[in-house]
């Protein structure tokens, strides 16, 4: 490929900004179009009042990711593990004390991004130009012309590219583009049952000023069948001097208001580990069900479906345009490292 060739990247996660980090080392010049205000995708972090790092996307990671590793450590990032000392908590029913029990230390533990995951967004951001990111630029077409393609935005915006790589979720790129010519019938077929991961998820985040479950004896580390908090871990930051919790909330409570949410979760956690739960600095939550993410509502049977299914391989539109995100991946698809090998082999195929 010559150093000419202009590649469009629909979507500003980590699968499009490692796309255009890697196709920089190459030489090779791409321009990225955000359609909301930010970068990152499914990876969002958020600063508490005692500017904590708190997560509310994509957090963990772990040694198998070699990509992702690779990734990190060439950027200069660093990690640490995940904190789990102590007695964690499985609650199974609301009216019966909870389960204890130890996590042994493990040769493969789970890591954190120091800073944050969102430091890896912004490192990838620092590397390319302000010119080749475009923000609130939302996609509506992307037609065949002539040798190459023609991206077309809702205000107005036009690009011209000769390969386009689409980094959002399959199934929001089939409700959101237009294909011109149309894709073909099995692949219109497949994206829309292509699941989102995190799509319908509810992460919250609270921060407090003293870890008061470590003094107690606690890991931070609970799972509940019985609460409006179903999974939770200690998210105290690498340097140890600021302290909170993350985790999931039941899919259920999306309909509740955020101060409900907040209610509930403090109110099971007092539970728990005591009053000092109650006397949050800041409680954060988000419903990933916005326009950034999903296309609508999805009929999923299994897990996975159809992530790195052998369509989304290909290249089409006289092989001009690409699938590219966590989701098209056949290894690790849903996770971070899912979007960084569909990273890696689309940059391989356009540097041919």
């Amino acid at each position: 490929m010559q150093k000419d060739k202009k590649i469009v990247i629909i979507g500003g996660g980590l699968s499009a900004l490692t796309t255009a980090y890697y196709l920089s080392k190459h030489n090779i010049d791409s321009v990225i179009l955000e359609a909301s205000s930010r970068l990152g995708g499914r990876i969002q972090t958020v600063k508490g009042v005692l500017d904590t790092p708190l997560e509310l996307g994509a957090t963990w990671f772990s040694g198998i990711h070699t990509h992702l590793f690779s990734l990190t450590e060439e950027l200069g990032l660093k990690k640490y593990p995940q904190f789990s000392d102590g007695i964690s908590l499985f609650q199974t029913k609301s009216f019966e004390p909870p389960q204890r029990f130890f996590v042994p230390e493990s040769q493969t533990p789970s890591y954190r991004i120091a800073g944050g995951t969102q430091k890896l967004i912004d490192t990838l951001e620092e590397t390319l130009r302000r010119e080749q990111i475009y923000l609130n630029c939302k996609v509506t077409d992307v037609e065949e012309a002539g040798d190459g393609l023609l991206v077309k935005t809702e205000s107005g915006k036009r690009f011209t590219a000769d390969h386009v790589v689409v980094c959002i979720p399959p199934h929001l790129a089939a409700n959101k583009i237009s294909f011109t010519p149309e894709l073909p019938k099995e692949l219109q077929s497949l994206l829309p049952t292509v699941q989102t991961w995190m799509s319908g998820a509810i992460k919250f985040t609270i921060e407090y000023s003293e870890p008061f479950w470590r003094q107690e004896g606690f890991s931070g580390m609970l799972y509940s069948h019985a609460g409006i908090v179903v999974e939770m871990y200690d998210h105290t930051n690498f340097e140890e001097t600021k302290f909170g919790f993350t985790g999931f909330l039941n899919g259920g409570a999306a309909g509740y208001s955020q101060e409900v949410r907040k209610e509930y979760a403090l109110k099971q956690l007092a539970e728990l580990l005591g009053e000092k739960a109650l006397e949050p600095v800041s409680y954060y939550d988000k419903v990933w069900t916005d326009e950034y993410i999903s296309g609508g509502p999805q009929m999923i049977s299994r897990p996975h479906q159809n992530n790195g299914h052998p369509l989304l391989q290909f290249g089409y539109l006289n092989d001009k345009l690409f699938f590219s995100n966590t989701e098209t991946s056949a290894e690790f698809s849903g996770y971070m490292e899912g979007a960084v090998i569909s990273a890696n082999n689309i940059v391989e195929r356009l540097i041919k």
